[in-house]
């Protein structure tokens, strides 16, 4: 079961919070989430104050011209990688206001797996102006639809859990 719009909704919220009692706003940096996350913090009246802008980035290109990617590390690693998640949350945080950022890349399916990176593999980083980063690779199980929403509840919850 895939977590619902109230599930979200209220992970976005704590999110806020957690934001807001720091003076922080957030950035995002998207790619099999197509802009997911940047819906659910905007869903949340109010999110002006601490959701500063969302990149979404779907392609290579994107994620080189504008986060700043390396070609060498989009090369060496792929896009679904803890490498590439981590050089995106950088770029999100160079590329805007934000003073925390949230970056996530994976295989949402049905196709695109490899025995490697299967279908669900999903890379998650986040980072912050004083230099704090940190990234998780989740396997996740579902329908495109499912991992997708399951990646957005994880990354949401990294914010709260790096905030608290």
């Amino acid at each position: 079961m895939r977590p619902d719009d109230a599930e979200l909704y209220q992970l976005a919220e704590q999110a806020g919070t957690a934001l807001q009692r720091h003076d922080f706003q957030l950035a995002t940096a998207e790619s099999c989430t197509g802009g997911w996350v940047g819906m659910a913090m905007t869903a949340v009246p109010g999110s002006s104050a601490w959701y500063e802008r969302g990149f979404i980035t779907y392609s290579n290109l994107a994620k080189q011209q504008q986060l700043g990617v390396s070609a060498d590390t989009l090369n060496a690693y792929g896009a679904v990688s803890e490498a590439t998640v981590s050089e995106m949350a950088r770029g999100a945080l160079q590329h805007s206001a934000a003073q925390v950022a949230l970056a996530i890349s994976g295989i949402a399916g049905p196709g695109g797996g490899t025995p490697q990176k299967p279908v669900g593999t999903v890379c998650i980083a986040w980072a912050m102006n004083d230099g704090t980063s940190l990234t998780t690779t989740c396997r996740l199980s579902g329908e495109r639809d499912e991992i997708r929403a399951r990646a957005v509840a994880a990354a949401l919850r990294g914010v709260i859990e790096l905030l608290s």
